[in-house]
């Protein structure tokens, strides 16, 4: 028998529809949105209303884990047109992770989901082998009118593409933060500094709530894993179009280009939580 081993990063479209979308338990007609490529976020008809819900881990963090958590999952609930409300979460911890260090975790958890409105109501904590880091499992729900909410999928022929705050957002914290000391060699400690502040930038709710009150939004997406390049590339797989990019209008923070040059990577292709 072959092994098929699996790469890291997200699951690749055909691996999704092949071993995931094919086994979705029971088919329930309230579901008006489910699991499919590009589709972050759940919608379930909930009578006079729906529901809107996504689930999201932080795994290659550990420096502001807490605020990423709630961020990055409140971000797929925004990205409907959705004000996200309630949050639950799981934390796996290592064998003899540090209080002091659980403490800032659940203080930048604190901090964050009180500042955009959202109630923590639940979770799970557990120490275990099973982890060498911190993962935080987030579930945010929001609750929105039967036309209130927007679709990756509904992107038009004729649309035109705004990307709100520039590439490699999210990335730009991280990695200023995670990898400081390199960085600050190779382009100076004032530029990590600034690039470390990017993190107050990562939630896409006001830039998703104000596209909405503007109006003739047909689809929203954020940035995340894949950054620009990957959510554009979603946006047209799940909305069946091409999608037409002037790279050069795609705004790129003076911090953002020097790490990713420093580090030889794209900035349309990093981590971009906080663009939508």
């Amino acid at each position: 028998m072959t092994h098929r081993s699996l790469s890291i990063g997200k699951l690749e479209p055909n691996r999704l529809r092949q071993l995931v979308f094919s086994c979705l338990g029971a088919t329930d007609p309230h579901v008006i949105v489910g699991p499919k490529v590009g589709e972050d976020a759940a919608v379930i008809d909930f009578q006079d209303k729906v529901i809107v819900v996504h689930s999201d881990p932080i795994t290659g963090v550990i420096e502001n884990v807490g605020k990423l958590a709630i961020n990055v999952c409140t971000n797929d609930i925004a990205a409907r047109g959705v004000r996200p409300q309630w949050i639950l979460v799981v934390m796996l911890l290592p064998e003899n992770f540090d209080l002091d260090q659980l403490e800032i975790v659940t203080k930048q958890m604190h901090k964050v989901a009180k500042e955009l409105g959202v109630a923590i109501v639940g979770g799970h904590t557990e120490v275990t082998s099973s982890v060498s880091r911190p993962v935080i499992v987030t579930t945010a729900i929001g609750e929105a009118e039967k036309k209130g909410f927007v679709k990756t999928s509904g992107a038009e022929v004729g649309d035109r593409i705004i990307a709100t705050k520039g590439a490699a957002i999210e990335g730009t914290a991280i990695l200023s933060t995670e990898m400081d000391e390199l960085l600050s060699r190779k382009v100076g400690k004032s530029t990590i500094q600034r690039a470390k502040s990017f993190i107050n930038m990562t939630s896409v709710l006001e830039d998703a709530l104000t596209a909405m009150e503007v109006g003739g939004v047909h689809a929203m997406h954020d940035a995340t894993e894949g950054g620009i390049a990957g959510a554009l590339q979603e946006v047209a797989w799940a909305s069946n179009v091409g999608i037409k990019v002037h790279e050069e209008r795609i705004p790129i923070h003076k911090e953002t280009g020097a790490i990713c040059k420093a580090l030889n990577i794209d900035p349309l292709r990093t981590i971009s939580s906080g663009t939508l």
